[in-house]
């Protein structure tokens, strides 16, 4: 697991591009999958190796 923590209303990029992070859901596995809000206002589910936070 990275030091990276992903929260709630931050702003990452994923595969896709720039988004807000609007979930954190963990799966049965033990992992964590993220929801990103992107700028259209769709819902995609990422990893945490899919995701970068964005420099503000």
């Amino acid at each position: 697991m990275s030091d990276t923590i992903f929260t709630p209303g931050a702003d990452v990029f994923t595969t896709r591009g720039r988004g807000a992070v609007v979930d954190v859901r963990a799966t049965p596995s033990g992992k964590f999958v993220f929801g990103v809000e992107d700028v259209n206002g769709e819902v995609s589910y990422f990893t945490e190796k899919a995701l970068r936070l964005a420099q503000s």
